[in-house]
């Protein structure tokens, strides 16, 4: 499941870089914060892997909905590439791990 949460959630990133609706940011922030990130942060600590849980849980209070951290387009844009390269980094070497 964690696979198929960190992809949706960077092609969500992804999308950001488009013209979409406010109402669509406002989804990301609610789905990457209150639920990917949130979620991530605790399997990652619950697995002893404490660098990835301090990371999710800064990504979680970075997009929480709620106090609107104000970066203007342009930083928010790089922030989406970034952290949606990074979820495709760790889905990939996930995979690499298995085999």
């Amino acid at each position: 499941m964690k696979p198929i949460l960190k992809l949706i959630i960077a092609i969500m990133l992804i999308l950001c870089l488009a013209d979409m609706p406010y109402g669509f940011y406002e989804l990301v922030r609610f789905a990457a914060a209150g639920g990917a990130f949130i979620y991530l942060s605790y399997d990652y600590f619950k697995n002893k892997r404490d660098g990835l849980g301090f990371l999710f849980a800064g990504l979680a209070l970075l997009f929480q909905p709620f106090f609107k951290v104000a970066l203007g387009r342009v930083l928010w844009n790089i922030i989406d590439i970034v952290v949606a390269v990074a979820l495709i980094f760790l889905i990939v070497r996930a995979f690499k791990k298995e085999q």
